[in-house]
């Protein structure tokens, strides 16, 4: 019996699920010890994950003491150990590129070590995969939001990527519009070895999106939707953190040129209200005007909250959220134009569009 068989055959009597129906998930972990257990057994909760893969990612914490014992508990869970990152990779696309390679089940999960699927959530993405033919299910995840710099920045970068990656247009098989989030993906196996897997996205710092988008010109299906009520995240436990996560992403995710962030800043700085104020400072007709249209940028941001569910009430963080969303927008413009950005102890070389 060759080794593939055997484990597949283990994991269909873990899972219990159908040949079909298989998941393997595949979790990336780089000093994750606050958040690996929670995510681990939300996974090992879905009857259709078959296996649980958590790749450790070089960590300097207590990640992997941790799997460990899980894997103790749970028959699923197994720990792999990343191996040195080759030249040209990222260490994130390299730790789920090795995880892929042990999978034995049709459909391969990718998620984050933050994320916590909620119950029938992978239940629910093959019933969409059925439903809608699609070679890709992606969630964009329920944001969990504590401190105020997350009410502020986290839902207004999220309304303003719903303008870039409309979930109708990425599900449109006839757009060109590709995307997916990488703290839930689900993609068929033989369509992700068709496409080169992580290895064919293994410099590319928004490497779902560019999955996405290979999976797309290959002419396969992509259904990419919200994940309320399926899998939430609490992406940054501190300010700093929340920084240098969206300086890193920021840029790419507007469209990478400098004329997207130009673009980009025109739309969301309130330039006519500010100057409005500023000239009501010796106008007042002109600072009641000033006034009216702040209101009005409130209520066009409560609608864009309400649309991508997230509570009306962070409408009382607008002003903060610009602030921020512009601050962290230049500064990723910025880093991209030198090469370089950071993540988690790791100097990442980029190279921004002319």
């Amino acid at each position: 019996m060759s080794t593939l068989t055997a484990q597949s055959e283990a994991a269909e009597a873990v899972s219990g699920a159908a040949p079909d129906e298989r998941i393997t998930a595949i979790v990336p972990a780089r000093d994750e010890e606050r958040t690996i257990e929670a995510c681990v057994r939300s996974l090992a909760r879905q009857a259709e994950i078959a296996e649980i893969f958590v790749v450790n990612d070089h960590s300097t914490d207590h990640t992997a003491e941790i799997v460990q014992a899980l894997a103790k508990e749970i028959r699923k869970v197994q720990l792999l150990e990343a191996r040195e990152i080759p030249a040209g990779w990222l260490g994130k696309n390299h730790a789920v590129w090795e995880g892929a390679k042990h999978a034995s089940s049709r459909w391969l999960l990718f998620t984050d070590a933050d994320a916590e699927l909620l119950d029938g959530a992978a239940a629910r993405a093959l019933r969409l995969a059925g439903e809608t033919d699609a070679a890709l299910v992606s969630f964009s995840p329920e944001q969990v939001t504590e401190a105020w710099y997350e009410k502020a920045l986290i839902p207004f970068v999220y309304s303003r990527l719903a303008n870039h990656f409309s979930y109708d247009a990425v599900n449109n098989a006839e757009s060109k519009t590709a995307a997916a989030n990488g703290q839930f993906l689900m993609i068929r196996e033989d369509v992700y070895d068709e496409i080169g897997g992580h290895e064919s996205v293994a410099g590319e710092v928004l490497e779902d999106v560019a999955l996405a988008k290979r999976v797309k010109a290959a002419r396969y299906r992509i259904w990419f939707g919200s994940g309320l009520g399926v899998v939430r995240v609490r992406m940054y436990r501190s300010l700093d953190e929340m920084w240098e996560g969206w300086k890193k992403n920021l840029y790419l995710l507007v469209g990478g040129t400098p004329g997207a962030v130009i673009r980009e800043l025109a739309l969301v700085v309130p330039w006519i209200t500010l100057a409005l104020l500023v000239l009501g400072l010796k106008v007042p007709p002109a600072f009641v005007a000033g006034l009216g249209l702040l209101v009005a940028r409130h209520a066009v941001y409560g609608s864009a909250l309400l649309r991508n569910h997230f509570r009306v009430m962070y409408i009382l963080y607008y002003i903060p959220a610009v602030a921020l969303y512009v601050g962290v927008l230049w500064a990723s413009y910025r880093a991209h134009l030198q090469g370089v950005v950071e993540w988690k102890g790791r100097r990442i070389s980029v190279r921004a569009a002319g």
